[in-house]
């Protein structure tokens, strides 16, 4: 009796176990970050991303108080610039990325993480290739988020929308819903002939390869690409910063990435 109680338990720890591990029906985890370093993150796969001129950029910043690693999640900060004086930016924000050190095509890619909200907030996670420029390389928007909406927008981005402006055939991007006080996994599936987009395993919109004459609208294969994660603030499109909101966060929980069984 003791020795078939003991089998039993062992038969639903390990059950257990199992269903802990990140696992999904026809692929293979091939490659994860879990975020478990308790004081920085892994420069072997991530840096910091430095300021540009863009809207998501200019205010990037490698002050320490930008970044955090809290009960194994990356946290991401946007802040008022209190404490840089040689720094003019009246914002200053925290986003990494694998360029250069991690790359992804050709699978599955599932980001855990959760975000707080503010005015003028535009946390994203979104992919771009790492020996092209852009528009003609393309861009995949796995989640931009704007100030406390409850929903999250999914975009690709290439020569064929933003120079030939052709957004509608086919749809250019997807939205889908979001839980505002809770973690939310956010995922696109990159394959030869399309993108897929999900938001908690709820698929959102996909993206094809199409047979049209003009160049550039499917340039996401035979390439790899490398991932940010931000959190940016304000900009034409998210509106003005409301600096009373201030601090604002976002936590990742982990960033997986799986490719099909063969």
């Amino acid at each position: 009796m003791k020795q078939g109680l003991f089998a039993l338990g062992l038969s639903i720890a390990l059950s257990l176990m199992a269903g802990c591990q990140p696992q999904k029906n026809g692929w293979k985890l091939v490659w994860e970050e879990n975020f478990d370093q308790t004081e920085h993150f892994d420069e072997a796969s991530w840096s910091k991303i430095p300021r540009g001129t863009s809207d998501w950029n200019n205010y990037m910043s490698d002050f320490d108080s930008c970044y955090g690693m809290r009960d194994g999640n990356l946290v991401l900060r946007g802040l008022v610039n209190y404490s840089l004086p040689a720094d003019t930016a009246p914002f200053i924000t925290g986003g990494v990325y694998s360029r250069g050190k991690v790359g992804f095509s050709d699978g599955r890619l599932d980001i855990r993480a959760k975000l707080y909200g503010a005015t003028g907030a535009w946390p994203a996670f979104w992919l771009l290739p790492e020996n092209e420029g852009w528009p003609e390389g393309g861009e995949i928007d796995i989640m931009e988020r704007l100030n406390n909406d409850t929903i999250a927008y999914q975009t690709v981005h290439s020569a064929y929308t933003h120079i030939l402006g052709i957004k509608d055939n086919p749809k250019q991007g997807g939205i889908g819903p979001i839980n505002r006080d809770d973690y939310n996994v956010y995922s696109v599936e990159m394959y030869r002939d399309s993108l897929v987009f999900f938001i908690n395993d709820t698929r959102t919109f996909a993206y094809p390869r199409i047979e049209t004459d003009k160049e550039g609208q499917f340039p996401f294969t035979d390439k790899k690409f490398y991932l940010l994660l931000d959190m940016q603030l304000g900009g034409s499109w998210v509106g003005a910063v409301e600096p009373a909101d201030l601090p604002v966060e976002m936590e990742i929980d982990w960033v997986r990435f799986y490719q099909k069984e063969k």
